[in-house]
């Protein structure tokens, strides 16, 4: 009579196993080269369990354990003995069977009864879910591949586009090389501009009551620039090689250049440095007025070459675009380039409310840097021209007074 396994039993047992069932799989394919090479416990398990993992009701184990013969317990297992097969094998002794079941009898005591066979099931693992998605963004899952490179020509093979420059950007790159040389340093000085951007308010306010227009931060620390030269004309110098000699320039006017940077209707940016002739005999309302002046030109595209030509120092604000501080190149004839950085707060405010850094009189900044001509300009020269700057900005000397009064502002 063969031995009908108790299918409660083996779940239970093997749920016992746990995390370890990997030993139960493990002793099992021991067991089923040698039944003598494992423990009897393990021999009297398998003999009475189904195979770890199968769960389905075989016995084939179980049914190996009734042979005659301990040598035929120990027969290597045909096909047809296989537990994990999904079909019982044939009882019948006819023709067509494989060679290891011709010679099986048909005897109650060496089949299974027709009755108790159980149809056995074959479990179908369920699809694993894709979790990346198909196309880059989708929702769900883990983040698209990337292009594959090898799917993709070999772009190193591929020719850039060449574009010969002409005109002024032309002139601009070579200029740029030119300035390659000229030895220069650089000062930098931050300052609160509270003040300036208080005044600039009160300016404007009355230009829209009165005669129109509106000043800019840059108009106003242009003309910061041209009066620090009063104190510190040594900064418009320049240098110029006289007969194999090395020697400074002491220009006879202060010509303030401008670097305006021009988008052009293609799209592209084109950096043009005008400059206003003799800042030095200007009050606010002139030196605003040429200002725009040269603006206007510029983007008219009137430039001549007298608008270019005598530039001593010069004046560049990346501020504008967000730029912290910038070094600048500088001209060959010129003796430095200022530039001013954005306005903000410092990093360790902003994004704190305005009222409470009102309260504790936080004020924006913004830094200012002078790179000059060190052969003709030292350092000290430049740092104090900075200082003096920075004084200015923060009005004193009768700075916006005087701007007020040539506006005619009653203030």
């Amino acid at each position: 009579m063969a031995i009908v396994s108790d299918h409660s039993a083996s779940n239970s047992l093997e749920e016992d196993f746990g995390a370890n069932d990997w030993l139960l799989e493990e002793m099992y394919e021991q067991y089923r080269k040698d039944p003598g090479s494992v423990d009897p416990s393990w021999a009297a398990y398998f003999e009475t369990h189904d195979a770890p993992g199968d769960g389905n009701g075989q016995t084939a184990p179980a049914a190996r354990a009734t042979a005659s013969s301990p040598a035929e317990a120990r027969a290597p297992e045909t096909e047809s003995a296989k537990p994990r097969r999904a079909e019982q094998p044939s009882t019948s002794g006819g023709p067509g069977q494989p060679p290891a079941q011709q010679g099986a009898t048909a005897s109650p005591t060496t089949a299974r009864p027709a009755a108790g066979r159980r149809t056995p099931t074959v479990e179908r693992a369920a699809p694993i879910k894709e979790s990346r998605p198909t196309t880059p963004g989708a929702r769900g899952g883990v983040p698209a591949d990337p292009p594959n490179p090898a799917n993709r020509p070999n772009v190193a093979l591929e020719e850039p586009l060449r574009k010969l420059l002409r005109g002024a950007p032309a002139r601009t790159a070579k200029n740029m090389d030119l300035s390659l040389s000229v030895p220069t340093a650089t000062s930098v000085r931050s300052l609160p501009v509270k003040l300036l951007i208080d005044q600039r308010v009160v300016i404007n306010n009355h230009l829209r009551r009165s005669r129109g227009g509106k000043v800019s931060y840059t108009h106003l620390i242009g003309y910061a620039m041209v009066r620090a030269l009063e104190t510190h004309p040594e900064m418009n110098n320049g240098y110029d090689v006289v007969d194999g000699k090395p020697t400074m320039v002491v220009p006879a006017h202060v010509n303030l250049g401008l670097a305006i940077d021009m988008v052009k209707g293609d799209g592209t940016r084109q950096l043009l440095v005008p400059s206003i002739k003799s800042c030095e005999a200007l009050d606010f309302a002139q030196f605003w007025s040429a200002y725009e002046q040269m603006v206007k030109k510029a983007r008219a595209g009137q430039l001549t070459l007298e608008d270019f030509a005598g530039t001593t120092i010069t004046l560049t604000n990346p501020g504008t675009i967000g730029t912290n501080h910038s070094v600048p190149r500088l001209m060959q004839g010129q003796g430095a380039i200022i530039g001013v950085g954005s306005m903000e707060y410092p990093p360790e405010f902003q994004g704190s409310d305005p009222d409470k850094l009102a309260d504790m009189s936080v004020s924006k900044i913004m830094t200012l840097t002078s790179t000059y001509d060190h052969r003709v300009i030292q350092g000290a020269q430049s740092g104090q021209y900075l200082k003096r700057l920075h004084a200015l900005l923060l009005g004193e000397d009768g700075f916006y007074d005087d701007v007020f009064r040539s506006l005619r502002i009653p203030y």
